[in-house]
């Protein structure tokens, strides 16, 4: 089963992206399939292979953990639909 998570990044430091979405596979370990960084300015990074060079992969949390701030107290997460993560991946913006 796929899961789309939309996770806001309270304090993130400038130039790194305050939302970043999630398509996970909930049936692999809760691996990333495909993410999405979006900016303060509305722009947004397509990121097919989250893991790519990656020394560590690391599974994504569920919406639940990520609000009981398993991630610390800065993110807070909820899930979306696919046709959201779809349109945004498309669009490459986010308004």
């Amino acid at each position: 089963m796929i899961e789309y998570i939309k996770l806001f990044w309270e304090s993130a430091p400038e130039g790194e992206p305050p939302v970043i979405l999630y398509e996970v596979d909930t049936e692999n370990e809760r691996l990333v399939l495909r993410s999405i960084d979006i900016f303060a300015d509305g722009r947004t990074r397509n990121i097919p292979d989250l893991y790519e060079g990656a020394i560590e992969i690391t599974p994504i949390p569920t919406v639940e953990e990520l609000n009981a701030h398993i991630w610390g107290e800065e993110f807070r997460a909820c899930a979306i639909e696919k046709a959201e993560f779809e349109a945004i991946w498309e669009s490459q913006f986010f308004a």
